[in-house]
This record gives C-alpha cells, sequence and structure tokens, in this order.
C-alpha cells in the first residue's frame, strides 16, 4: 500500500494495530507518521519502529490519507478541533469506544469522510478483530480500509446502530480472556505445574478452542459437549461453573461494558 498513514495519539491500541500493520508488511515504516507529547516517548517510538514522529498533530493530519484518531474519547473534540483546518480529503478513523460518524463530522465542523471502529489489541500479532461502519467514503475506500484492517486480523463491516456493542463482544473481551488464562493457570500451579508450563497449556487451550470455533462452523456448545464424557472429569468442571454463575457473570459484564461505551460517546 502507497497511501500514507497517520495515528494522533500513541497508546496500546494504536501500537497493535501499527505493529500489525509493519509485521504484515502492507505497510512500509516511511509511509506511517504518529505523534506524541513527550520528547521521551517521541525518541522511544523513532526507536522501536522507524516511523515519522512529531508533537504536532497537523502535522499528522497534513502528511496522511488516513487518519487514525488514537486518543481517550473525551479528547476528541479537542484534537478534531485542532486539526479542521487540515482535513480536507482524509479518511478519519476512529477507534474511541462511543464517538460516532456523526459527532466527528460535528467536531470537524463539515463533511468527512469517516470509517468509526473498534479493534482489539490482538491486532500486534496479526489476529485482530475490527469492527466497523463507514459513512461518505466510496467503494473502493471502503475496499481499501477493509484490506488495511485485515493486515492485522479479521474484519467485519456493521450497522452504525449495532456499534455500541462491539466492544463488550470484542474489543474488550481479551482482557475476559486473559483473565481466564490467568486463572487456569493458577490452576495449573496449584496442581504442581511451572507457571511458564501452566501459562503455555493454558493460552494454547484457549487458542485452539477459538480456532475450532472458527474453522469447523459448529455451535460452541455441541464442541463443548465434545469434550464432556459422561461421568467424567469435564462434566464435572462444567457443572461447578455453571452452579457457581460462569455465563452469568460474563453477562453482566458485558452488560455493564455496554452501558459504559454509550456514556462515553455523550
Amino acid at each position: 500500500m502507497t497511501k500514507k498513514i497517520g495515528f494522533v495519539g500513541f497508546g496500546n491500541m494504536a501500537k497493535a494495530m501499527m505493529g500489525g500493520m509493519l509485521q504484515s508488511g502492507m505497510v512500509e515504516p516511511e509511509n506511517i507518521i504518529a505523534s506524541a507529547k513527550r520528547d521521551s516517548s517521541i525518541q522511544a517510538i523513532k526507536d522501536d519502529y522507524s516511523i515519522n514522529v512529531t508533537s504536532d498533530n497537523r502535522e499528522v493530519a497534513k502528511f496522511s490519507d488516513i487518519l487514525f484518531i488514537a486518543v481517550k474519547p473525551d479528547q476528541y473534540e479537542l484534537v478534531l478541533h485542532e486539526m479542521r483546518d487540515t482535513i480536507f480529503d482524509q479518511i478519519i478513523i476512529t477507534i474511541a469506544a462511543g464517538i460516532t460518524t456523526e459527532s466527528v463530522a460535528e467536531m470537524v465542523g463539515k463533511e468527512v469522510k469517516v470509517v468509526r471502529t473498534m479493534p482489539n489489541t490482538p491486532s500486534l500479532v496479526g489476529e485482530g478483530m475490527t469492527a466497523y461502519c463507514v459513512k461518505n467514503i466510496s467503494q473502493v475506500e471502503k475496499e481499501l480500509v477493509h484490506a488495511l484492517f485485515e493486515s492485522f486480523g479479521k474484519a467485519e463491516e456493521i450497522e452504525e446502530s449495532l456499534m455500541d456493542a462491539i466492544p463488550a463482544v470484542a474489543g474488550s473481551s481479551p482482557a475476559y480472556v486473559f483473565m481466564m488464562i490467568e486463572a487456569l493457570a493458577d490452576g495449573g500451579v496449584l496442581q504442581g505445574l511451572t507457571r511458564k508450563q501452566a501459562y503455555q497449556l493454558a493460552a494454547q487451550a484457549v487458542y485452539g478452542a477459538a480456532k475450532m470455533v472458527l474453522e469447523t462452523d459448529m455451535h460452541p456448545g455441541a464442541l463443548k459437549d465434545q469434550v464432556c464424557s459422561p461421568g467424567g472429569a469435564t462434566i464435572e468442571a462444567v457443572s461447578t461453573l455453571e452452579k457457581t454463575g460462569f455465563r452469568g457473570s460474563i453477562l453482566t459484564a458485558m452488560e455493564k461494558c455496554g452501558e459504559k461505551t454509550k456514556k462515553l460517546g455523550n
């Protein structure tokens, strides 16, 4: 890809997405620019990624064909207002929960090309999941950004009315899975495994289970049933998880995540 990519803000999510782009080879370092406020951060980004770095958000906007706004939701209005007279034909990509395509246009003060996304941190290892919706972009431009998202994982276009549901399902959910892996590893250590062995076994089991769901096209419940022999140890564990509210805890957490997402956009 010869398009120039800009990141306003360079936190963990921006690093994950950009790292995935570079690892895939879809974008060259010289075609990427990022902004950071502190001199120490600017030098660290240059050393780690060999991309262009500046403290000036307007410089990022002028450089970019595709402009990622990678700041917290409450900073969007400030940075978009700051860059409004340097934004013309760029595709603006948002990655913050609750920021709508309409609100971006209002912050910039004119109609702009917007792609609203919700990515996740596994983008760093090429296994991200990015849900997105678009406004004012052509089919060719949509195919371009879709290909960019798929350079670091999978991408799915959805209706904007559903975007507030995405953080709980895919954006924030890696955190829940990391907690589960940590808990599984603790259980392995309790049984006598080393910490390294326990993390390896737990993480690979979760990775393999997810891959089975994606590649077999079988219902997760059917895959679960295949592991549960009559009167066996697995069904004993599953029964205990059901009795202690495993599914209910996840559903409650997702509801809270969704509620918070909607508040962040207000």
